[in-house]
């Protein structure tokens, strides 16, 4: 369920705005900060210069848990189509590909992950950042939206977790 940070108990001690909106993922938050937009694949949105900048929501970071290994398979430049492979991503609970989260160009890689992906643990909504795009993010989310699309699949999210500990 979502919940705004400002609701929380008044002992919460969180650095993070007012204005976002939680996701509880069991007893861990999931912050859904609402100056940014967000894709299905999980990840944020943040129009900047003119381009947009996106790294990977807490939900995502969560799930993944320690990341350690980032390596993108596409050159800055390259134009890519909504959900083409684009790279991949390693962690201590999931081998996976990343694809794009709209149609664009590539601009710009955070090139200091590819030697140390540990800020995508530390700050994924700072410095953790992926990558960054020149597209149209028409197809991205609201903030609402997307903790609505989280809801509605945190029950088979949950299932595929358990049959992962067995």
């Amino acid at each position: 369920m979502a919940k705004s940070v400002g609701e929380q108990e008044s002992g919460d001690k969180s650095p993070h705005s007012k204005d976002d909106l939680v996701f509880m993922m069991g007893k861990f938050e999931a912050r859904v900060p609402r100056d940014r937009r967000y894709a299905q694949n999980h990840m944020w949105c943040q129009p900047l210069n003119g381009r947009h900048r996106f790294g990977f929501t807490a939900y995502a970071v969560r799930l993944l848990q320690d990341v350690y290994f980032l390596e993108w398979s596409v050159d800055a430049g390259t134009a890519v189509a909504f959900r083409r492979e684009i790279g991949s991503i390693e962690s201590s609970k999931a081998e996976s590909a990343l694809y794009a989260p709209m149609a664009g160009v590539i601009v710009e890689f955070n090139a200091s992950l590819l030697s140390d992906p540990s800020a995508i643990n530390l700050d994924n909504y700072g410095v953790g950042w992926l990558f960054e795009l020149d597209g149209d993010a028409r197809s991205t989310l609201s903030p609402e939206e997307y903790v609505k699309f989280l809801d509605e699949g945190w029950e088979a999210t949950q299932r595929t977790l358990k049959g992962q500990l067995h």
